[in-house]
C-alpha cells in the first residue's frame, strides 16, 4: 500500500482559484486581482477554457453551478442545461431509423446552455462588464495559445473524418491543412471575431446590466441564434449512427429558453452539508452513496485499502442503479428525491453491500413507481451493452471522445463558485460557420422509449453528468471541488471528499491518493454500455491492495499510476485562510493563490 502523500496545498488570504488549465487558472486569479469577485473570476476562466481546452468544452455546451453569494448568505444552483428542442420527438428519431441518440452529430444537438449561465452568473452575482470577462478569451482565441498535446491528439484522430465529413471543422482545426503540433501555438480568429461582436452589441447598451441582456440577446435571439438557424435549416452531416441527420434546433428554440436559478439538493453528513444539483444531473447519487456509507466506519479503513474501495464502490452501485430508474428532469416527471435521501431507505440500501463484489444492477424498489422500475428495467435489459466506455480523462484510453472542465473559484469576501462546463466539444458536431465552434451532443442521453423520467421530450433537459459540489461545515461554505469525467465524476470527487472528511488529509493530499472507478451500470453516453462488476483502479495502490479486491471478485482493470481523473478543490476556512489543489495527473490541471 501507498501510504500517504504529504504534498502542499496552495494557500492564500486574497483568493484561490483552480481550474482544468493552467491558463484559465492564471485568468481567473487575475481577475480577482483587477478588482473583480469570484463569480467574475469564474466567467472568464469558463471563456478562456473553451479557447484552451476545446476537446473538453465550448460555447455551444451548457453548465451546472453551484455557488454562494455572500451578499445573498445563500447557496444557489445555476441550471444551465438547455432541454430538447421542439422538434426533438422520439417519433422522430424512431422514424430516422434510430433505437439510441448518437454521440455526435446534429440530432445529438440540445439548446446550448453555457453561455446564458455565463452571462446570468456575471449579471446577477458579478461586478464586471461583458468586455472585461470575454476579452481574455479574444486574446488567446486571436493571437493564439500553446495547442495541448491531447488536442493535437484529437484532432490527428478525425482529420481524415473532418475533412470528408465535417469540412467546416476541418478549416478550423487543420486551418492550412496539416494536423497542428502539440504546443503550437494555435489560434480560433472566427471565434475571436464573434466575441468581439457580442461585445459591440453588448455596449450599443447603457448600463452594465443591459449590457450583459444585450450579449444574451445577440447569443439567443440575435446573428449567433440566426447563424445557427440557417446551418442546421441545409446541413446534413455524418454520426455515429453510421448515417447522416440532420438536426432539429431552431432559432426560435433559442429564443424561448433562458438558465435558472434553482434551489440545491443538500445532505448531512458528519458535520458537512453537501449541496447539488437536484435530480435532472447525477448529483444525487453523491448524497445517496453519503446516505449508504453513514453506517460504515470509513474512518477505521486506509484510504488506500481495499476494505476502502470495496465498501465505496458497493454504495455507489446501489445509487447508481436508483440514478437509472429515478432520476430526471423534475419539471416533467415525479422524482422521489426525499424516499430516495431517507435513512429508511438508506439503511434498506446498506444491507445490500456485502462482502464480495455485485455482478447485478439493484434498483430499489419505492412504493407508487413499481410499473417505473419494471419498464426500466426490461428496457435496460433490451438496449445496454456490455463493454464499458469510459471517458478520456485517463490518458491511456481514447483522445476521440469528448469530456468535461471544472473551475473553483473563492475569493476574499467569502463567494465560492463550483462550476463544471462541457459539451460543444470539437469531436461533438462541425464547427457551424462564421461563429468558430460547434453545437453539443447532451441529447444522446436520452431514451427513445416513453414513459421514463430520462425519456426525450420536447423541453425536457436530459440527465446531464455534470456535477459540481459546494459543501458547508457547520453551516459556513467552506469547500468548492469538482472534476471532469462523465459517469466517473461523482465516482472520483466522493472519493476525494470522504479521504478529506475521514482521514483528515489535505486537499492535496487527499487529491494524490490514488483513484479508482466503476463502469457497473450503464453509461450516460452513446453506446449506453455496461461492464457489470468492473472496478478500474490505479496500480499505485499497490499488488497487496489490488489482489485483495480481486479476491473480493471486483472485475479488475489496472491501470498506470496517475491516470485516472482530474479533481481540483478549493476551502475556505473560518479564520479567511483559503487553501487550493489540482491534480497532478495529466499535468493539466492547475491550482492559484494569493
Amino acid at each position: 500500500m501507498t501510504g500517504f502523500t504529504t504534498r502542499p496545498e496552495i494557500l492564500g488570504t486574497f483568493g484561490v482559484v483552480t481550474s482544468t488549465h493552467w491558463i484559465g487558472s492564471a485568468v481567473g486569479m487575475s481577475i480577482l486581482e483587477k478588482g473583480g469577485n469570484a463569480f467574475d473570476a469564474a466567467v472568464a476562466t469558463g471563456f478562456v477554457l473553451q479557447i484552451v481546452e476545446p476537446h473538453l468544452c465550448g460555447p455551444g455546451g451548457d453548465l451546472p453551478a453551484v455557488i454562494y453569494s455572500k451578499k445573498k448568505d445563500k447557496v444557489e444552483v445555476i441550471s444551465a442545461q438547455g432541454p430538447a428542442p421542439a422538434g426533438a420527438t422520439i417519433e422522430h428519431y424512431t422514424g430516422e431509423g434510430l433505437t439510441l441518440i448518437p454521440g455526435d452529430g446534429l440530432l445529438a444537438t440540445v439548446i446550448p446552455g453555457a453561455f446564458d449561465g455565463w452571462m446570468l452568473m456575471l449579471r446577477d452575482y458579478g461586478t464586471m462588464s461583458v468586455r472585461e470577462v470575454l476579452e481574455p478569451a479574444i486574446f488567446y482565441a486571436e493571437h493564439g495559445h500553446p495547442l495541448l498535446p491531447r488536442v493535437s491528439a484529437t484532432i490527428k484522430g478525425l482529420a481524415a473524418f473532418f475533412e470528408k465529413e465535417w469540412p467546416t471543422s476541418h478549416e478550423t482545426w487543420l486551418p492550412d491543412g496539416s494536423v497542428p503540433e502539440a504546443h503550437a501555438n494555435f489560434r480560433n480568429p472566427a471565434l475571436a471575431e464573434t466575441w468581439k461582436r457580442v461585445i459591440a452589441e453588448a455596449e450599443a447598451k447603457s448600463g452594465r446590466e443591459a449590457q450583459v441582456q444585450a450579449a444574451r440577446d445577440a447569443f439567443y435571439r440575435g446573428f449567433i441564434a440566426e447563424r445557427i438557424d440557417t446551418y442546421l435549416k441545409t446541413a446534413e452531416v455524418m454520426d455515429a449512427s453510421g448515417n447522416r441527420h440532420k438536426g432539429v434546433l431552431t432559432a426560435g428554440d433559442m429564443a424561448n429558453w433562458s438558465a435558472t436559478i434553482e434551489e440545491p439538493l443538500t445532505y448531512d453528513y458528519h458535520g458537512w452539508t453537501i449541496a447539488k444539483t437536484g435530480p435532472w444531473g447525477q448529483g444525487p447519487v453523491f448524497l445517496q452513496t453519503l446516505s449508504i456509507l453513514k453506517g460504515f466506519d470509513l474512518a477505521a479503513m486506509r484510504p488506500d485499502g481495499a476494505d476502502f474501495v470495496h465498501t465505496v464502490v458497493e454504495a455507489m452501485k446501489l445509487a447508481f442503479a436508483d440514478r437509472e430508474v429515478y432520476y430526471g428532469d423534475p419539471s416533467f416527471s415525479e422524482i422521489p428525491v426525499a424516499h430516495l435521501l431517507s435513512e429508511s431507505y438508506a439503511a434498506e440500501r446498506r444491507k445490500l453491500v456485502g462482502a464480495d463484489a455485485s455482478f447485478d444492477l439493484r434498483p430499489g424498489i419505492i412504493p407508487g413507481f413499481e410499473a417505473q422500475h419494471a419498464l426500466t428495467m426490461k428496457m435496460l435489459g433490451a438496449e445496454s451493452k456490455t463493454g464499458a466506455v469510459y471517458e478520456p480523462t485517463m490518458a491511456h484510453l481514447s483522445e476521440k471522445r469528448g469530456d468535461t472542465v471544472h473551475i473553483d473559484v473563492i475569493d476574499r469576501d467569502g463567494n465560492l463558485v463550483s462550476v463544471t462546463p462541457s459539451g460543444g466539444w470539437l469531436q461533438s458536431s462541425p464547427t457551424v460557420p462564421g461563429l468558430g465552434f460547434c453545437l453539443n451532443s447532451r441529447a444522446q442521453m436520452f431514451w427513445l422509449k416513453p414513459g421514463l423520467p430520462t425519456s426525450l421530450v420536447p423541453g425536457k433537459r436530459p440527465r446531464t453528468t455534470l456535477t459540481p459540489s459546494l459543501g458547508l461545515y457547520e453551516g459556513r461554505p467552506t469547500l468548492a471541488f469538482g472534476t471532469p469525467g462523465g459517469d466517473q465524476q461523482e465516482q472520483w470527487q466522493l472519493s476525494f471528499f470522504l479521504r478529506h472528511v475521514h482521514h483528515k488529509l489535505n486537499l492535496q493530499a487527499a487529491i494524490d491518493q490514488p483513484l479508482f472507478h466503476t463502469a457497473h451500470f450503464p453509461s450516460s453516453f452513446y453506446p449506453r454500455s455496461r461492464e457489470p462488476g468492473s472496478l478500474m483502479a490505479e496500480a499505485n495502490f499497490g499488488p497487496d491492495v489490488l489482489d485483495a479486491l480481486a479476491r473480493k471478485r471486483h472485475k479488475l482493470t489496472i491501470t498506470d499510476a496517475w491516470t485516472i481523473g482530474r479533481l481540483t478543490a478549493a476551502r475556505r476556512d473560518a479564520d479567511g485562510l483559503m487553501r487550493a489543489a489540482a491534480t497532478p495527473r495529466l499535468m493539466q490541471a492547475y491550482a492559484v493563490g494569493r
